[in-house]
């Protein structure tokens, strides 16, 4: 059992691992830079100055403090943005890729059905999720800790925590476009160009008449400053997003099925 989910997700391990290494030098490059940048300076009457719509899309409450720094600098930008267009660009090539090489229909010919190939290959995306999820925080409590400062553990935990059903949205939404494109270069851009619409969309409607707009992103649900500057955690809105990635992979299903593959 689940020989698709160990074969696809052995060949994600050294790619996991390389956008791992990248966070994480990124994330020792921000907490290097910290000291020298909060040092005399009123980060937080700094950022009372930018945009509403602005600090609402990189999640920015507070730089004064190392947790507000890294949720607007790292989270905000490193993992709901990055992270996430990365899983949708990985998981918008898990089905249109076979197709348009041809292979899907050497893999059905298999004793294999199309449900079982999609959910495996689906679930060896959370190879590179995973091994984010556990290098990053000790990246960032070490790197905290080696100058000077502290970090609330639970509270950066959960970031990550909070953060896989987020990621399974967005892998979930490339998923689909993987599903209805049969071309592995459109199906990629299709779902970015979503993942990153929804981003513009829950940044531009906020404190505005169209707000509720905004209940169609999955940036709403997910808010890493609310967690690490605020021990806010948002359960409901991880939920809702595992919902959402559900949905999103039973249509994906559904549609594959009665698909014309040739």
């Amino acid at each position: 059992m689940f020989e698709f989910a160990r074969y696809y997700g052995r060949r994600r391990v050294k790619g996991s691992l390389a956008l791992a290494a990248g966070l994480a030098v990124l994330t020792s490059l921000y907490v290097y830079m910290f000291p020298s940048i909060s040092e005399g300076v009123d980060l937080d009457a700094y950022i009372e100055a930018m945009p509403p719509a602005f600090r609402a899309a990189f999640g920015v409450q507070s730089l004064g403090s190392i947790e507000g720094f890294l949720a607007a600098e790292l989270y905000s930008f490193g993992i709901v943005l990055l992270m996430g267009l990365y899983l949708t660009y990985s998981a918008a090539s898990v089905i249109a890729d076979d197709v348009e090489d041809e292979r899907m229909d050497m893999l059905l010919a298999l004793p294999v059905t199309r449900s079982k190939l999609l959910l495996e290959k689906f679930v060896a995306l959370l190879v590179p999720i995973v091994v984010v999820s556990v290098v990053l925080p000790v990246v960032v409590y070490l790197g905290v800790v080696a100058i000077g400062e502290s970090i609330s553990v639970p509270d950066l935990l959960m970031a990550h925590v909070l953060s896989v059903p987020y990621l399974l949205t967005t892998a979930a939404v490339g998923l689909f476009a993987s599903v209805w494109f049969d071309r592995t270069s459109l199906a990629q851009r299709a779902s970015m160009g979503v993942v990153f619409g929804l981003f513009l969309i829950d940044s531009v409607v906020t404190n505005t008449d169209f707000a509720d707009l905004g209940v169609l992103s999955p940036m709403r649900y997910y808010d890493p400053a609310a967690i690490l500057v605020q021990s806010e955690y948002d359960l409901a809105g991880g939920v809702i997003l595992l919902v959402a990635a559900l949905g999103l992979v039973g249509a994906s299903r559904a549609y594959l099925q009665r698909k014309d593959i040739s």
